[in-house]
């Protein structure tokens, strides 16, 4: 979230950041967003009954800052299919692995303990399939024997760092779209992920 509204305010990303909002009253996100000028917004799962009202809820507050696009930064709860298709197509996500492998926690480790020498991040359109949206943008790392969890990640966290702003880049300027479950990009069906390879 850091990198991608810094992006913005350097005017190196053509959007506007209108709101970061938060399932966490202290999540890290909102106390930059606030240094950065940005208004934030937080709603605790806990003031309601079930998932459905509290998605909802979170829904009507993003709409108050009337978003073209919704990005979920480090937000780790399911959302439900109510939410997912309200803002169908205008909702990107990242996640720690090179989908389809790995969806759900525990990527780095799951790459590991799989012998995989290939691991990395994928940014996606969100739907109601948890991490089974159409994929847009991929980059990989290797995995190297001495590699940890922790280590690994931060490697990965890099490469986060590049393809989540891309993507919005992307669609930002009109050339990336969702239609038919599928990702678009420059009119073409995005049949392949674009990919990033990294050496190191």
């Amino acid at each position: 979230m850091q990198r991608i509204a810094q992006l913005a305010a350097d005017q190196q990303l053509p959007i506007e950041v209108r709101a970061v909002i938060s399932d966490r009253a202290d999540a890290k996100g909102l106390a930059v967003a606030k240094q950065m000028g940005i208004q934030t917004g937080y709603l605790s799962p806990k003031s309601f009954a079930n998932r459905a009202e509290f998605d909802a809820a979170l829904a009507n507050l993003i709409e108050t800052h009337a978003p073209q696009l919704v990005v979920l930064a480090g937000f780790m709860r399911i959302l439900t299919p109510a939410f997912t298709q309200r803002f169908a197509g205008h909702l990107l996500n990242i996640h720690p692995s090179l989908l389809p492998k790995y969806p759900g926690l525990h990527t780095h480790q799951r790459a590991l303990d799989a012998g995989d020498t290939q691991h990395g991040a994928s940014v996606h359109f969100v739907t109601e399939e948890l991490d089974g949206g159409p994929v847009i943008i991929q980059a990989s790392v290797p995995v190297v024997p001495a590699d940890t969890e922790s280590t690994l990640a931060q490697r990965v966290l890099k490469q986060e760092h590049q393809i989540y702003p891309e993507a919005i880049r992307l669609y930002a300027s009109g050339r990336l779209r969702y239609a038919n479950h599928k990702a678009w990009l420059d009119a073409n069906e995005l049949v392949v992920p674009l990919q990033i390879y990294t050496t190191s």
